[in-house]
């Protein structure tokens, strides 16, 4: 039975950098690579079996093991640094959280790559588009800054660009959808999951970046997750035997980011932030 372990122990079932080799030679296009990514629902089962597009080399989606989240942060300022954005745009954002029994607990909110996410059809222009392995993107060269997208999502996980983008030199990647840099004024950014990262076999940023192995990029086909202190797990198994939930998963948004609820507390949507 695979279970999680603390940034002491380090548990290697597959290997790390087996799991990434597969995602690099496993055929992954730009605009497919994603994350396994969303908030959890309070008490809603989940399992690695979620609905995914057919005929796709992988199906990306996050973990986030709120158990281990100490609140510092890495996660949002690694996003950050990477992509050039200024401090009001949180990608991944940690909140402090205060659930229903009054215990506070930190929970990371990066987009939630939803299967059915809203803010695509709402797009009079059609500048937000999700790919055939699960990554909610945005074309930034279409976006006409109406801001619907970000009213329709219930996980408020998407910014204005009100003004020019910080200055960024030469990016590894040209400036598109799987890689926003720098942002364009006057248009909605939002997390991408690093997706131009993943053919080149490299973890998100926030993934990588996390001290205390919090965060899981996993991939639904393969049935395997990784964190950044190079613990691999069987995802499937992973979620069952750690009561995995999702976030507001009753609004049918279908959301691919995965919660281990920490300290035993439920997930509800009657948590509040602190």
């Amino acid at each position: 039975m695979t279970r999680l372990h603390g940034p002491e122990e380090s548990p290697v079932v597959l290997g790390r950098r087996g799991f990434l080799r597969g995602a690099a030679l496993g055929g992954l296009g730009l605009a497919g690579a994603g994350a396994l990514a969303g908030l959890v629902e309070a008490g809603t089962p989940a399992s690695a079996t979620t609905s995914a597009p057919a005929k796709a080399a992988h199906q990306w989606a996050m973990v986030i093991d709120l158990r281990y989240c100490n609140g510092c942060k890495l996660c949002t300022t690694a996003c950050q640094t990477a992509h050039y954005l200024h401090a009001d745009q949180t990608w991944i954002d940690v909140f402090s959280m205060r659930d229903a029994a009054g215990d506070s607990y930190f929970m990371p909110r990066p987009c939630m790559m939803c299967e059915d996410p809203p803010c695509v059809p709402v797009c009079p222009v059609k500048a937000n588009f999700r790919t055939d392995e699960g990554l909610t993107l945005v074309r930034q060269d279409r976006c006409i800054g109406t801001r619907i997208c970000m009213n329709a999502c219930p996980y408020q996980a998407r910014y204005f660009n009100w003004g020019p983008p910080r200055p960024a030199p030469r990016q590894p990647f040209p400036q598109e959808p799987a890689w926003p840099v720098p942002q364009v004024e006057g248009t909605v950014g939002k997390c991408v999951d690093c997706a131009a990262m993943l053919p080149a076999g490299k973890l998100p940023e926030c993934v990588s970046h996390c001290p205390m192995g919090v965060l899981y990029l996993g991939d639904l086909e393969s049935d395997v997750a990784v964190n950044g202190l190079g613990n691999t797990i069987e995802l499937s198994t992973f979620l069952e035997d750690n009561n995995a939930v999702k976030f507001k998963e009753s609004y049918g948004t279908h959301p691919r980011v995965f919660y281990i609820p920490g300290d035993g507390q439920d997930l509800d949507l009657d948590a509040e932030s602190t």
